[in-house]
């Protein structure tokens, strides 16, 4: 039986209350506009937000990959969370092989991952090239001191700041940059001081790619 550390949300183990199970619920409920076609949830814990994903996209959705590293998770989710749309996989967000293994996707989502990986750049680049052409990225990362600096955190490698956020994207045509607080996304407003982004990224089509 897997144990909730703070990191991996088991919405059966925490209360419906608890405020960090509200704020992963939120998210997913944040992508479902623009969740379509076939869906890569990468970094996707217990399975719980892509289940969620498949049954309220089931007439946009035609298969959701749901991807994490720990074969403990997997196991827990495809027992837990399974759904005739989804497939669990383990793997590694930065692993080169991972766009050959899985294919291209319309929509991808990885929710609270980036902060976790060491290699930013080969996670980048790897979303980038599973993505199809005018396809969508949504990607939340919380926000801390920066690059290289210590966070609190145990599990974190650092926490970008909101500008090293946004400058993750320079290569996506539309970007849209949000701002949570608890359940509520926003643009930012003075004097609030926020902790989490979330950005809408599509990518370019295929006739404007470099």
């Amino acid at each position: 039986m897997l144990e909730w550390t703070g990191e991996r949300i088991i919405p059966k183990e925490l209360k419906p209350t608890n405020g960090m199970l509200l704020e992963h619920i939120a998210r997913y409920y944040f992508a479902f506009p623009h969740v379509r076609g076939r869906v890569l949830d990468l970094a996707c814990g217990t399975g719980y937000g892509s289940h969620m994903m498949a049954k309220d996209r089931k007439r946009e959705v035609t298969e959701i990959v749901a991807v994490d590293n720990d074969a403990d998770t997997i196991r827990y989710a495809e027992r837990e969370y399974h759904h005739q749309k989804i497939t669990y996989r383990q793997g590694d967000a930065v692993d080169p092989d991972l766009p050959d293994s899985l294919g291209l996707f319309d929509t991808i989502v990885s929710f609270e991952t980036i902060e976790h990986v060491r290699d930013e750049s080969a996670f980048m680049q790897n979303l980038e090239r599973m993505l199809r052409p005018d396809g969508t990225l949504i990607l939340s990362s919380p926000f801390g001191r920066g690059r290289g600096m210590p966070t609190s955190e145990p599990f974190h490698v650092h926490q970008l700041t909101p500008a090293e956020f946004a400058g993750l994207f320079t290569r996506y045509e539309q970007v849209e940059i949000y701002y949570q607080r608890g359940v509520v996304f926003e643009k930012p407003r003075e004097g609030i001081r926020y902790f989490i982004g979330i950005a809408v990224c599509m990518k370019r089509a295929a006739e404007q790619m470099p």
